[in-house]
């Protein structure tokens, strides 16, 4: 089954979620981030996905106090991201509770920082962001683009070495949609022992099946359970059968 991962987007330490990744279409739904991940964990969830959006605009860690919050107040697994761009934003992630984070615009710009990251900390610790537009690679907050081929990034990451990636199809997030399945397709097909964590577009359960059946390992959505497309009951009796991030 494939593992359902609940997102939390914050701004000014408030819940929120954008569409495409604007900014300007920001909706918030919960000034009290941390009530949001307690009602995800009293309804079954293992693993929370938390994205500094003030951080990925200013390009370094900005509310890391959400994230202490969340990782103190829960027994939530928490993959951070969003302006992570030095050591010491690193630091603060893992001092304040997170798990896992996500480095995307980094392993463009700086390659050499992220495989250190990488060599540091581990594959299990260190997921790669290749959030694309059009096909290729968006930056800081998905506020700047590149040249960057999505599925060129990807392979020559993973001959470096990183074991896990969230990849969003920019057009579909906050869209409500449905998600990029057949792009997620052709990444497994290319990279069959990747953990890909597919992000962007779910509007329903059906769409999390569906995904599911076309074998991704795992999902990360937001806006469908905040539009109350996805009951927090629903999610609950998903989340059952829902399979473990693997150790690697």
């Amino acid at each position: 089954m494939i593992e359902l991962i609940p997102a939390i987007d914050i701004i000014n330490g408030q819940c929120v979620r954008l569409s495409k990744g604007d900014y300007d279409t920001k909706k918030v739904y919960n000034t009290h981030p941390l009530e949001v991940a307690k009602a995800f964990e009293d309804h079954g969830v293992k693993r929370l996905h938390l994205v500094d959006l003030d951080g990925a605009k200013a390009q370094h860690i900005v509310n890391h106090r959400v994230l202490e919050q969340i990782a103190t107040g829960t027994g939530l697994t928490i993959d951070f991201g969003g302006g992570l761009k030095s050591d010491d934003d690193l630091r603060i992630a893992f001092e304040c509770g997170a798990s896992m984070i996500t480095g995307g615009s980094i392993a463009v710009k700086q390659p050499e920082v992220f495989l250190r990251w990488l060599q540091t900390y581990g594959a299990a610790k260190i997921i790669l962001g290749s959030d694309a537009k059009n096909g290729k690679i968006a930056l800081n907050g998905w506020q700047e683009g590149s040249e960057v081929e999505l599925m060129d990034f990807l392979s020559d990451y993973r001959k470096k070495g990183v074991t896990q990636t969230i990849c969003t199809d920019i057009a579909k997030d906050g869209m409500l949609q449905g998600p990029s399945t057949e792009l997620y397709q052709r990444i497994l097909t290319a990279h069959p022992d990747l953990y890909l964590i597919a992000s962007g577009g779910v509007s329903s359960m059906d769409d999390i099946r569906s995904l599911d059946a076309a074998g991704v390992p795992a999902v990360i959505f937001g806006k469908a359970i905040y539009e109350g497309r996805i009951s927090l009951k629903e999610l609950g009796n998903a989340i059952v059968n829902s399979k473990p991030l693997p150790t690697c």
